[in-house]
């Protein structure tokens, strides 16, 4: 089964993007997924192809008529999941990420100008994901990069599947720090432990960073993670152990 990636746009010249390099683009040499691009204003029966109205209630800027955008959801609806990237929606985890590459694709309708008619993402039950708390000028960045996500975690994709599994957000824990050579640079040296050849200190080493940054960077990921394991949030797994 090849996954395949749908993405409703008002600037199809935006794709393949930064999928169309590296990894992403060798995978879809490959065949291990596709990807496909509809023009929103396709669908529309404006003679100018105008796909966008005044908001109801007055307001700045222009809203996606939802006639328009039914449309192009419609002709491509089969079962995946439909998202829209947005601010406003679920902030996407790698766990999101994981369920949408495990399945037959992803369908992305991009935004623009002040968003979608609301109608439409609940008469199709459209999912709305944020990257973060940001604006963009419209969904072709957040889609690729949903897409990017999910396509390196298709079977066959990585070189090493293995080094998937201490990435950051795998077990609720952000990832160690690398270093490789010189192993001395400018005046910084890679830390003794990872030349000692023990792996099994090499393997402690890197736990207690990957606990240390999280803790540091993201404690509402190190709340969570001890939640889930029923421990106090001061409490690292070397301690209880």
């Amino acid at each position: 089964m090849t996954f395949t990636a749908t993405c409703l746009t008002l600037f199809p010249g935006a794709f393949p993007g930064v999928l169309g390099v590296s990894i992403p683009e060798r995978a879809r040499r490959a065949g291990i997924w596709s990807l496909e691009v509809l023009d929103i204003r396709e669908f529309s029966d404006h003679k100018h192809r105008s796909v966008d109205e005044t908001p109801a209630g007055g307001g700045a800027g222009m809203v996606l008529r939802p006639d328009v955008a039914a449309k192009a959801v419609d002709a491509v609806a089969d079962g995946r999941p439909l998202i829209y990237p947005s601010p406003r929606g679920a902030p996407l985890t790698q766990a999101r990420v994981r369920e949408i590459a495990g399945g037959a694709g992803v369908i992305l309708f991009c935004g623009r100008f002040e968003g979608l008619d609301q109608r439409v993402i609940e008469a199709r039950g459209i999912e709305e994901v944020s990257l973060g708390d940001f604006v963009l000028a419209g969904g072709e960045v957040a889609a690729q990069a949903l897409i990017e996500a999910a396509v390196r975690l298709l079977p066959g994709v990585a070189g090493n599947e293995a080094s998937l599994d201490e990435e950051s957000f795998e077990d609720g824990l952000l990832e160690y720090p690398h270093y490789t050579r010189p192993r001395v640079w400018e005046g910084r040296e890679v830390p003794p432990v990872l030349l000692s050849g023990d792996h099994a200190r090499i393997a402690a080493w890197r736990r207690a960073e990957r606990e240390k940054i999280t803790r540091a960077r993201r404690p509402d990921l190190w709340r969570e993670r001890a939640r889930k394991h029923g421990r106090p949030a001061s409490e690292s797994d070397d301690e209880r152990d």
